[in-house]
């Protein structure tokens, strides 16, 4: 969006080349104040981002929530002087749950020329889709929702989520460190559920856990107790990070069961304590950077800290019906994808697909910078490394709920 100053601008460019009768790209593109701070021009007075995400329907949270931080990114960027004086608008796509309607957001975000960056499409199905697209016609995308698969086989396309396995990995050392020998998995029986029990089979032995294998549930489960029952002798059991894991955290309070329930990033959400409610006090997850629920704001990284608190000035909280929980209206990794991208821009003074996607390789953007309060260092195409992810505890008192950092020093 072009604020007054800038239509300004225009103006008088335009006056100038009637004045001039003609000028080069490069005149003109500086005249329209396409000049950045560092020196470079992009060449364009506006670079558009995409966002392929569910938008409507079930899903549509997960949309709104990329979609507010993208843009609370990108207004901070825009008032600093934009990339290389050109002003960066979000186009966006609702991918709707559909692989179809994903794979043609796609298509249309390749086809249009001052697309530089695609964020999504979210969900490792839609983006298996789609990621060939992308590829085969040099578009730099970031994912901010794909747990699974190789980010490292590709070369336009990078990771901002922590994936699945440095989660696994991250909470094994927790339970080793925590004195904990045994671990058990209760999780549906889908691609995610067979990856996590790929993970643990590869990590338990490392930190010197016995691994008692893998529970599959199934949705017209009525209870998890026989599950439970089958691991009733494990030091902790890993759920699934939805209502499934709800309904195993049950059927563990039922059997008396006195091990920890552990997870990965998603019992961060506030749909999950919806579902688990006090069921979750005392549950430990791996995720990255954290630090909403944690309330002395001294602690947090400062970059985190001015993003969430411009998420809550201009778009609210979400707070769970039933547990009362909260969360920001907003999710830092999909602002980092607008970081990064013009960290790289800047880099390479150049929107150039294959210097974009060499530039983003190259960054390392320290923890105290980035919307996430995680470091971007994406060498192998992943934003974060195991050493960005932390180790948090749930915890419930009269003021609600709240999280404990209780991440092994190393």
């Amino acid at each position: 969006m072009r604020g007054p100053g800038i239509r300004w601008v225009a103006a008088a460019a335009v006056g100038a080349l009637v004045l001039s009768g003609c000028a080069s790209k490069e005149e003109r593109a500086a005249e329209a104040g396409g000049t950045s701070g560092s020196g470079w021009t992009a060449g364009t007075d506006t670079i558009k981002i995409g966002l392929i995400s569910p938008m409507t329907g079930a899903y549509s949270i997960l949309g709104i929530l990329q979609e507010n931080s993208i843009r609370v990114e990108m207004d901070r960027i825009n008032q600093a002087g934009g990339i290389g004086g050109a002003k960066l608008e979000l186009v966006i796509r609702d991918s709707a749950l559909d692989p179809g309607k994903a794979v043609q957001a796609t298509n249309e975000m390749v086809g249009d020329s001052q697309v530089k960056m695609v964020v999504g499409p979210s969900l490792s199905a839609f983006y298996n889709a789609a990621k060939g697209i992308y590829e085969q016609n040099r578009m730099l995308n970031c994912q901010p929702g794909v747990g699974t698969g190789d980010f490292g086989v590709l070369k336009y396309g990078f990771r901002s989520q922590d994936p699945n396995d440095i989660g696994v990995e991250k909470m094994t050392q927790y339970l080793q460190s925590a004195g904990v020998k045994s671990v058990g998995l209760v999780y549906e029986a889908d691609d995610t559920g067979k990856a996590m029990d790929g993970y643990l089979k590869e990590f338990a032995p490392k930190y010197g856990l016995t691994y008692l294998g893998y529970q599959q549930t199934r949705p017209d489960d009525q209870s998890h107790r026989p599950y439970i029952d089958k691991l009733k002798d494990a030091g902790a059991i890993m759920v699934s990070s939805n209502a499934s894991g709800a309904k195993t955290m049950a059927a563990a309070d039922e059997a008396g069961y006195k091990g920890l329930m552990v997870g990965t990033s998603g019992l961060q959400n506030v749909s999950f304590l919806d579902a688990a409610q006090d069921l979750a006090i005392g549950s430990v997850f791996a995720a990255g950077n954290l630090q909403f629920n944690i309330r002395d704001k001294a602690t947090w990284k400062a970059g985190y800290r001015t993003h969430v608190e411009a998420i809550e000035k201009r778009f609210g909280v979400v707070e769970g019906p039933k547990s009362g929980a909260k969360m920001p209206k907003g999710t830092a990794i999909a602002a980092d994808c607008v970081t990064a991208f013009a960290a790289a821009a800047e880099s390479a003074k150049s929107l150039d697909p294959d210097k974009l996607a060499g530039a983003m390789a190259q960054l390392d953007v320290p923890d105290t910078q980035t919307p996430s309060g995680n470091t971007i260092k994406p060498a192998d195409h992943e934003f974060y490394h195991v050493g960005d992810i932390h180790i948090y505890r749930w915890d419930k008192d009269a003021d609600g709920w709240f999280i404990t950092d209780v991440t092994p020093k190393s």
